[in-house]
């Protein structure tokens, strides 16, 4: 045994007694009028945000609020026919020329408008994080109203990679001045999907979808 696993395992055997959880029940949100609590959040937070009923109409608004002249990429296949589908496989260096990358959420969070995304749906990890500009596509029943109930959806799943998103890269660390995409993409945007057409955006617990 490695001195490594000698300390995890002197680690391991010297845990606390199990105490139990608290009760967060008191924390539970409403989800009523949730889709227009998210917007409120998000947009305050200088993100942007679009409800659509079919992918149709997301492919519509790419192309008016975004240069589709440059690169767009995504992970979703409904929306394939209009951008470039995202290859899992490809080195990650040849995404450094992404000027939008489009993925789905696992779901969002109404309190302070983040979105959660494990590293199954970002295609690869380097995604939200290396394009000019980012998308998530959001179907409604995926938002809940607390980060305390995401986190009751969440918590049993076993990550490589995972992380909470909220609005576009920003920072105001020099001189007080905001300054956007100062560690990543400029701008994020939220499409709202009111209506699943595809049994691929049917929601179930990560720990599921390991």
């Amino acid at each position: 045994m490695s001195s490594r696993e000698s300390i995890l395992a002197a680690v391991l055997k010297n845990q606390p007694p199990a105490s139990p959880l608290p009760d967060i029940s008191t924390f539970k949100g409403v989800r009523q009028d949730i889709v227009s609590k998210y917007s409120e959040t998000f947009t305050g937070i200088g993100g942007q945000l679009f409800q659509a009923k079919r992918f149709a109409e997301i492919s519509d608004l790419v192309r008016k609020n975004f240069d589709t002249t440059k690169r767009i990429i995504t992970t979703l296949p409904e929306l394939s026919d209009s951008f470039e589908l995202l290859d899992p496989e490809a080195d990650p260096h040849s995404f450094d020329d992404v000027e939008l990358a489009i993925i789905e959420a696992e779901l969002a969070v109404a309190e302070n408008g983040a979105v959660w995304l494990p590293e199954y749906r970002m295609g690869q990890r380097i995604i939200p994080y290396i394009c000019q500009h980012f998308a998530v596509v959001v179907p409604t029943e995926r938002i809940v109203p607390t980060l305390h109930e995401a986190y009751q959806i969440i918590g049993a799943g076993d990550y490589g990679f995972a992380a909470f998103i909220g609005g576009p890269s920003k920072t105001a660390d020099i001189e007080q001045a905001l300054v956007l995409g100062a560690h990543g993409p400029i701008s994020m945007t939220v499409f709202i999907l009111d209506q699943v057409t595809d049994k691929n955006l049917t929601f179930t617990p990560s720990s599921e979808n390991k």
